[in-house]
């Protein structure tokens, strides 16, 4: 025990001393927060460009809709027709709406065109529509003699609210804290399983390849060796991220005290919106979606996400880098690795596009399925429990994944054992084999 103690101390400080470990750790979450606000003051730059945008509306009808915004202005053109219209949008303005005469208003909508030199923005595109079909629409209803006013006034909208039979109520804003959460815990799986598990996998390798582990195996078991690079990188990765989460949390708080970033994209996102969007936006406010946004983060199974994500975590990571450990014994660069890489890949890769479907139906068979499956339940089952999942999957999920590690760090100690010191051949899958038997 004293040994694998010394081990761990002796990977970890060998991590946390690193340059490299350094200077991400540094600069990581200045480079996250730095791009955040770089997109936002990219955002900003972008909404207050004023397009003006030219009409020729030979149906001589729909003019009107066509009022000025703080992000465009329209400029009537028809008069001058639509071949010198063109010509004048093309040097001055940023692109011309055209709309054909029609002989009548079934054919209205037909044949309306947009030019311009560039690809038009699609909230331009879908703004103009928006404000062409209620048009075309109002004028319809007029034709058939009917008071648009009282149409409007029986206008009615409709919100369902969700209600289990325990009596536990939910939202779509519920819905969306859900995904969000699931979602960010089983990416940070992923993305800690990535990074560490390659970088046990490349200590492996260059001991290797060094010859030091000949020395080191003289003194210490394979095994031991083994578990105490996993461990030792796992816990300087821990250690980064909780560096990374402190400081990206720091600096986004005193971002936004300094610099009001949070009005700022507010009012950005806003001014981006076509009238749709802002209608829903300005809907989903009358409705106090902040206040139920905290009472469904109350409503969260909070402790069950941490415990699960402790568990999850650890399993997850202590699998696959046992398996990376194995890899990286089993070869001699790590450019022989590439042919083990894609069998290890393929669970994960396979869990993350599942946890799409999760979002969709958290309790179908699929999810179910891969969230008790060892190698994928670290990030679907996180996915799936801020959705509600019965403690018996859960428990089910652990036993399983605890039961496929100790096979899998079994079956990775014997390759490890053999590999170790093992030079100057690629091995095989069957040459594997044939040392899981020894």
């Amino acid at each position: 025990m004293n040994k694998l103690k010394l081990i761990i101390k002796r990977e970890f400080l060998a991590k946390v001393k690193n340059k490299s470990f350094i200077v991400m750790t540094i600069l990581s979450p200045l480079l996250m927060v730095g791009f955040i606000m770089l997109m936002l003051f990219l955002n900003e730059k972008n909404s207050e460009e004023i397009r003006t945008i030219a009409v020729v509306d030979e149906s001589e009808i729909l003019t009107s809709v066509f009022e000025d915004t703080e992000a465009t202005k329209y400029i009537n053109l028809t008069s001058l027709g639509l071949d010198e219209a063109k010509v004048k949008t093309e040097e001055l303005y940023y692109g011309l709406v055209y709309i054909p005469k029609n002989d009548s208003l079934k054919n209205l909508s037909e044949g309306i065109s947009f030019y311009s030199v560039d690809a038009p923005s699609i909230n331009v595109i879908s703004s103009i529509e928006h404000k062409l079909e209620r048009k075309i629409r109002d004028l319809k209803i007029e034709q058939l003699q009917v008071d648009i006013a009282q149409i409007k006034a029986a206008e009615t909208k409709v919100s369902i609210a969700s209600e289990n039979f325990t009596g536990e109520k939910s939202s779509k804003v519920g819905s969306i804290l859900r995904m969000i959460a699931g979602g960010g815990f089983g990416y940070l799986i992923f993305m800690f399983i990535i990074i560490y598990g390659t970088s046990v996998m490349r200590s492996v390798i260059e001991e290797k390849n060094s010859r030091i582990i000949e020395v080191i195996i003289s003194s210490v078991k394979p095994f031991q060796l083994m578990m105490g690079k996993i461990l030792g990188n796992a816990f300087a990765g821990i250690l980064q991220f909780v560096i990374w989460a402190i400081s990206a949390g720091l600096l986004m708080y005193l971002v936004s005290l300094i610099f009001g970033v949070e009005a700022t994209t507010s009012s950005t996102a806003m001014g981006q919106m076509n009238p749709e969007m802002m209608q829903q936006v300005q809907d989903s406010a009358s409705n106090n979606d902040l206040q139920i946004a905290f009472l469904e983060m109350k409503n969260l199974p909070i402790l069950t996400i941490f415990f699960s994500f402790i568990v999850y975590f650890l399993g997850g990571y202590l699998i696959y880098s046992s398996i990376y450990a194995a890899i990286g014994a089993a070869v001699d660069s790590e450019t022989d690795t590439q042919q083990f890489m894609l069998p290890v890949m393929l669970p994960l890769v396979i869990a993350i596009y599942v946890g799409f479907s999760v979002i969709e139906n958290p309790h179908g068979p699929i999810a179910v399925a891969f969230s008790l499956f060892p190698l994928t339940s670290p990030i679907v089952m996180l996915m799936r429990i801020p959705f509600g999942v019965p403690w018996w999957q859960i428990l089910t999920s652990m036993f399983l994944l605890i039961i496929t590690f100790i096979g899998i760090v079994w079956f990775a100690a014997k390759i490890y054992r053999i590999g170790i010191l093992m030079y100057g051949k690629k091995p095989s899958y069957k040459e594997l084999y044939k040392w899981l038997k020894y």
